[in-house]
Parts: C-alpha cells; structure tokens; sequence
C-alpha cells in the first residue's frame, strides 16, 4: 500500500495545466469547475452552511493549479474546490478504456454502478462508503452494510469501517473519502475486498491500483452547460439525467500499462513543447526567465512519477502484460 500523501501528490501532478479558471460554483449537492482547457470537473459539496467563505467572487481566472492544491487543505470548502479543480484537468485529457453505463429513462441512474456489478455481489458481504438515495433495494440481495459520516435508518456511523472493511469481499468507496483525507486508511482497511472507488468525484487516475483499487465508476461529461445548471439549481441524483453518464475502468495491469504509456506520452510531448518554447524564448535575448518554467517545472515533476507507477508493472508484468 502507498504511503498516504502520495494519492495527493499524483493528483496534484496531474493537475500540471496552464489552464485558467472559467467558472467556479459551490452547489447544494456538488461543486463544479469549468477550466479554460474546456475542462469540466466535480467534487461533492460539504453540505455544510457557511456565510463566511473569505474568496468568493476572486476565483474566475486564477490559474487551475492555485486550486488544486486547495485538495491539501483541511477546511472542508478549500479541499473540495481543490478536488473539482482537479477533475476539471483530468476530464479535458481523453477517459481510459471503460465501458458506459446506459440507463433507460426513469431508471434509478445513481444507483447504475450496484446493478452493473450486481451478479457478482449476489449472497456477498458488501459493504458501501456512502449512503446513495435509493440502496435499499439491494439489502435482501446480499449482506449489506452502508457506512456514512452522517448516519440515518440503518446506517452504520463511519468508525465501523474499522470492523466491517476488513471481512467484506466487495467495498464501494465513495470518491468525496478523496478530499476528506479518509481516503488513504478506507483503501488500506479495504485490502482484501474487491474496491470500486465511484462517484461524479472520481479522478480518473491509472495510479489508483497502488491504493488497492480494482475499479474505477467515474463519469464522463456529456454535456456540461446541462450539468453546469443541474448542479447550479441543487441538483443531486438529476445529475445522471442532465449531463453525465457512468464509464467503469476496470484496473488491470495490462490496462493500466496502456493507460500509463498514453499519459507518458501525452506529458513527454508537452515537456518537448514547452523546452522548445523555453530555447525560443532565452534565444530572443529578451533576459528575463521563461514565463512558464514553472509549468515545465510541474511536467517534469509528472512525468518522473508517471515513470516510476510504469515501471513496477512493466518489472512484474513485462511486455506481455504491456502489448494486451
């Protein structure tokens, strides 16, 4: 298992974008962040009110990266910009190999991730991170267990996870345990469960295996003007009706040595660019330093990374694993 802090520093790494902030919009339920990269990314709201927020109103164009490093913080609002933030870069880059969820209308899109997975978790002990409206279908289908920071009904409150984790075969993780920093210690209680990390907060990040993640449920955007107004008019479940869909990514070795080669790839081509760019500018003798080292900088700084998830799959896994 990864230390802790390292799912924040890959996450940061990449969030490595010159890309602006376009619009910011802290909602009832979710928070979204529209880049100038035509990134659009979401995080789950807090749910707690506040009058006191000491930036609202400055955000609209500041560089995407002041943001995302709000994900370190511990003041629920800044961690969960920074989250959105990060998504926003990650869902301009183009979704690994992943199979939509498609629902039929006036179905309980939420709740599609449970039934695509539901002929494996029939009799099993599942346990699931995060009460999501309508999960009560599943209690006399298999022996169920919602954790929730927030209890209600049959609920167990968070602190069970410490009992229940380890016995489950099957764990739903909700991605918001992401900027809420219980992410690092509900992975590592889940270690010996199959682990959907799931959520309109997933980041779409290859580097998740490390943490013990067998599949990703995240969402694309289909189409962000419906899902920015969804979300701006208190949207909750709607937003599976306006907007988005379900993609599953399932985390195999060979999947995420392609995955990893097409970012590695991606991020070498923008280290050439911006060298390029950087010889071109210090040849005008203009004397002073290249306006984007520090982007080059944080590229550089993900493509080491990057480098370093690849090569223990390729040590294990080899060519093989690597041509699939």
């Amino acid at each position: 298992m990864s230390e802790p802090k390292r799912i924040y520093e890959l996450l940061l790494d990449a969030c490595s974008s010159a890309a602006l902030v376009d619009e910011l919009m802290i909602g009832l339920v979710w928070t979204l962040c529209r880049n100038s990269a035509n990134g659009t990314g979401l995080a789950m709201s807090p749910g707690i009110p506040t009058r006191t927020l000491p930036w609202p109103g400055t955000l609209q164009g500041k560089p995407i990266v002041d943001l995302a490093a709000w994900i370190l913080h511990w003041d629920p609002y800044q961690a969960t910009v920074g989250m959105a933030a990060i998504n926003s870069c990650l869902n301009s880059r183009p979704l690994p190999d992943s199979v939509p969820i498609v629902h039929e209308e006036g179905e309980r899109a939420n709740l599609a991730v449970f039934d695509y997975f539901l002929p494996q978790l029939l009799g099993k002990n599942v346990a699931i991170i995060g009460h999501y409206p309508g999960i009560e279908r599943y209690r006399h289908l298999m022996q169920l267990c919602v954790l929730e920071l927030q209890p209600s009904g049959d609920d167990l409150p968070a602190a069970a996870a410490e009992f229940m984790l380890p016995n489950a075969d099957w764990v739903f993780l909700t991605a918001s345990s992401i900027p809420n920093k219980t992410f690092p210690r509900l992975a590592e209680l889940a270690a010996n469960a199959t682990t959907v990390l799931m959520g309109p907060t997933v980041p779409w990040l290859p580097q998740l295996h490390e943490f013990g993640i067998d599949y990703l449920a995240g969402i694309e955007v289909i189409d962000a003007d419906a899902l920015y107004h969804t979300s701006a008019q208190g949207g909750g479940v709607r937003l599976f009706e306006h907007g988005l869909r379900y993609r599953i990514a399932e985390l195999t070795p060979a999947a995420n040595m392609q995955w990893l080669k097409r970012q590695i790839a991606d991020c070498a081509e923008e280290k050439r660019q911006l060298s390029q760019e950087m010889e071109a500018w210090y040849a005008g003798g203009s004397g002073k330093r290249f306006p984007n080292y520090a982007q080059l900088e944080r590229v550089n700084t993900r493509l080491s990374r990057l480098d370093s998830s690849y090569k223990p799959l390729w040590d294990r896994y080899g060519a093989n694993a690597a041509a699939k």
